[in-house]
């Protein structure tokens, strides 16, 4: 057992109001610099639709993430031979057609135009050429036209979907979308790395950050393609590759990353992980159906004592240790069994999980009147608006089980506390449904006040970085006393 500590992180899909905070907040302190004006590091998708860039969960466009051949576990992007083929372009590389054009305004004619009948206006400007453009796509294009079928008919995830579920997605009628907020996933079993020729990806031993090194990256640009997440972006003007750090400068002062410190909903969750190391390349080759069950095979018990003893053995701090024993992303995701994550076919085990969200009762039209088409309070999970099969394909690699499983244990709280709280749902039913979710009375609390009553303390249990341990071994832990976590404070430049 090679017992390693990891950041994890958890979205609750159900609690996402899709303002955008996020990306705004993490735009304004990483990604405002020449060349980065396209990158969104964070940003906000509705879902059902394309997403950003457009269609990046379609692999047989972008040849993102893993896949299994002749029982080996290789990229889908790049092999040694199609290294020096694709050295200077890759075919499977979004263009900017995918992402977007980058633009601002021309504020002069909006601020100098003179006296006139009309409302002045200022036009868009495009920073690449520098001309008038017509806007045509942006990082959130299709916000809230996800249930258009304009945008979600392009969704890669209505892939086994029937005429009628799509059509039940595009009625006016039935129309539904939901937020699907995004940043890196700072992975287990990280593709971009593993396809680096420079080997300027890295993930941080002491946590799990996956970071890329501005000095040694050489824009060969074959992490891009490889991420299936299509969270590593290529700045233009200094020739370097760059990606979401999840703010480990402010991780190691204690503070919360700055999406999640700014997030209006309260969706997010951070906390520490133990996983067994040794077991990631078996269970990265298993059938997509096992690869959620391997997963959290792999993520240990962290009050086990046999794993209390082999983490201490690898060098793995008490602190940590119990501060990993403190992680709400630990209850949702193993004990609870609630958080699910994104596309784990890509084989890359992302560390970041999504609680499922409860989509609306479908309804239907008759003589001019709007009816639900369940007579319950909560409607049963199979009758919401968006089909199994859609959340299936984004959360369960195609099956619909597990997304079934979080999605009733969800609705057995509400009507547990519907009943505590209102008391017009007779409490024997209440617990029933309890029962049938698999959720004890006591779960069924924790889960409600992680979810709803939670503090800032409790979402955010961020545990102590010990960098002293990573730099001791080269260089005098004292000597970086004052920093913050940056090696060096010159910009990048291009280099050959």
């Amino acid at each position: 057992m090679n017992v390693r500590s990891h950041v994890a992180m958890m979205f609750h899909l159900d609690k996402c109001i899709g303002c955008h905070t996020c990306s705004i907040a993490c735009k304004n302190i990483w990604t405002d610099r020449k060349g980065t004006e396209y990158m969104w590091w964070n940003n906000v998708e509705t879902k059902p639709g394309t997403g950003y860039p457009t269609k990046w969960e379609d692999q047989s466009k972008y040849s993102g993430g893993w896949e299994v051949k002749d029982d080996k576990l290789k990229l889908k992007s790049t092999d040694k031979h199609k290294v020096i083929t694709n050295i200077f372009h890759h075919p499977n590389q979004p263009s900017m057609d995918d992402y977007y054009e980058p633009w601002t305004y021309d504020y002069q004619n909006l601020f100098n135009a003179p006296e006139g009948p009309d409302q002045p206006t200022a036009r868009p400007i495009s920073m690449v050429t520098g001309k008038p453009m017509n806007v045509e796509a942006g990082p959130n294009w299709d916000d809230d036209l996800g249930g258009s079928p304009i945008y979600a008919a392009n969704d890669p995830n209505l892939k086994n979907l029937t005429e009628e579920q799509k059509l039940q997605l595009f009625s006016v009628e039935q129309l539904v979308f939901f937020y699907f907020p995004r940043i890196c996933n700072h992975c287990m079993n990280p593709s971009c790395v593993a396809a680096c020729p420079s080997g300027a990806l890295y993930k941080r031993g002491e946590d799990g950050i996956v970071l890329l090194d501005q000095k040694r990256c050489r824009g060969w640009r074959f992490c891009v393609p490889a991420c299936p997440y299509k969270k590593v972006y290529y700045n233009w003007s200094t020739g370097k590759s760059e990606k979401c750090i999840l703010c480990y400068p402010r991780l190691e002062t204690g503070q919360a990353p700055a999406c999640f410190h700014s997030c209006v909903g309260r969706i997010r969750y951070f906390g520490e992980l133990l996983y067994d190391a040794d077991k990631i390349e078996a269970m990265a080759k298993l059938p997509d159906e096992e690869l959620i069950n391997a997963q959290r095979e792999m993520i240990l018990d962290p009050f086990d004592p046999h794993v209390i003893s082999e983490a201490r053995r690898n060098g793995i701090p008490d602190d940590v240790i119990e501060y990993a024993q403190k992680s709400p992303v630990y209850k949702f995701v193993k004990v609870w069994k609630m958080a699910l994550p994104p596309h784990i076919e890509f084989r890359t085990f992302p560390m970041l999980f999504y609680v499922p969200p409860m989509a609306p009762v479908m309804a239907m039209r008759k003589d001019d009147k709007l009816t639900s088409v369940s007579d319950n309070l909560f409607h049963d999970i199979e009758d919401a608006r968006v089909p199994l099969q859609f959340l299936g394909n984004l959360f369960g690699a195609g099956q619909t089980g597990k997304v079934v499983y979080a999605l009733k244990k969800q609705k057995a709280v509400r009507t547990y506390r519907r009943a505590v709280t209102v008391g017009d749902i007779d409490m024997a039913t209440a617990e029933q449904m309890l029962r049938e979710a698999d959720c004890s009375v006591a779960e069924a609390e924790e889960i409600y006040k992680l979810t709803s009553l939670c503090t800032f303390e409790e979402r955010f249990v961020i545990p102590p970085m010990h960098r002293e341990m990573a730099m001791e071994g080269t260089t005098d832990p004292m000597f970086r006393k004052q920093e913050a976590g940056f090696g060096f404070m010159a910009g990048p430049k291009r280099s050959v």
